[in-house]
């Protein structure tokens, strides 16, 4: 695993067409913006779990190819240390 230190604002570039953006960072939560092609699947780590036994997620239900999601870095935190 990769871990790095971003500041707000700052990127990071995977592979040639995905780019993850640091938008906001406010106590123990994180807002990214990421913007990939409309056919990378691009879920949450717990939807992912259980999308075995729930119907499949829509894909390109957004209107973009970009999209931002708050994290909790506390369970990120926790992931990494444990």
């Amino acid at each position: 695993m990769l871990v790095l230190s971003r500041k707000e604002g700052e990127r990071l570039v995977i592979g040639d067409n995905v780019i993850i953006t640091i938008n906001r960072i406010a106590g123990n939560r994180i807002t990214l913006g990421i913007e990939a092609p409309r056919d990378v699947r691009i879920v949450r780590g717990e939807l992912d779990r259980r999308e075995n036994s729930a119907p499949e997620l829509e894909k390109g239900s957004c209107a973009s190819s970009a999209m931002s999601f708050d994290l909790d870095l506390t369970n990120v935190i926790e992931r990494v240390a444990g």
